[in-house]
């Protein structure tokens, strides 16, 4: 199957070094200083493109977290024409440090994913300039993320948007009994600039 100019580009797009100094330091007190990376692997074969995704508190470079794979894939449906499905590693910790570390991802199968099945974004696109785009991504209504970590129900709400130098985080926290967020972009979406490709 061929991959589509737009699905080509938004990986193009999310795959970086990045973090947020900027809005760290202008509101510390709301936005934690960040680094995230997010790295294309090989996996999914043919129809799709794959980004492995790690985040870490500057302060604590050595102890990433939030571990994550994201799937690109054309969407069968015409409108969104692109969708991300979620995975979670079996084993986070296997893989923690492979955002600066791209070894530790060279032995990662697609057995050891779990699917998040509720934990799907659609994305949609627009055009900024000449061969440049925005793109944002955000779950379908009703939709619930809902994963098992360290033996605990947890619940997040996901979305971004990014223009290749910008990448715009929603990600937050949910507390299943009341429905508010707990941590993440409670104030605003974490504004990431890119610093490196990878």
């Amino acid at each position: 199957m061929t991959i589509s100019p737009e699905l080509l580009t938004l990986a193009d797009y999310l795959a970086g070094e990045f973090d947020n100094r900027e809005q760290a330091l202008a509101d510390p007190a709301w936005y934690v200083h960040l680094r995230m990376w997010q790295r294309p692997i090989p996996l999914f074969g043919q129809d799709s493109l794959t980004i492995f995704a790690e985040q870490a508190n500057v302060l604590k470079l050595d102890q990433p977290y939030r571990q994550r794979i994201m799937r690109l894939m054309a969407s069968s449906e015409s409108d969104p024409p692109l969708h991300i499905q979620y995975y979670m590693p079996k084993d986070p910790s296997a893989l923690r440090g492979a955002g600066c570390n791209s070894a530790l991802l060279n032995t990662l199968t697609q057995e050891q994913l779990d699917l998040l099945p509720g934990c799907r974004l659609a994305v949609t696109q627009q055009q900024i300039a000449p061969n440049r785009y925005k793109f944002f991504a955000k779950p379908p209504d009703q939709a619930r993320c809902t994963f098992t970590y360290l033996g605990d129900t947890v619940q997040v709400s996901l979305g971004f948007e990014t223009t290749g130098e910008e990448f715009l985080s929603y990600d937050k926290g949910i507390d299943s009994t009341n429905g508010k967020a707990t941590w993440g972009a409670i104030m605003g979406p974490y504004r990431y600039t890119k610093r490196n490709q990878l």
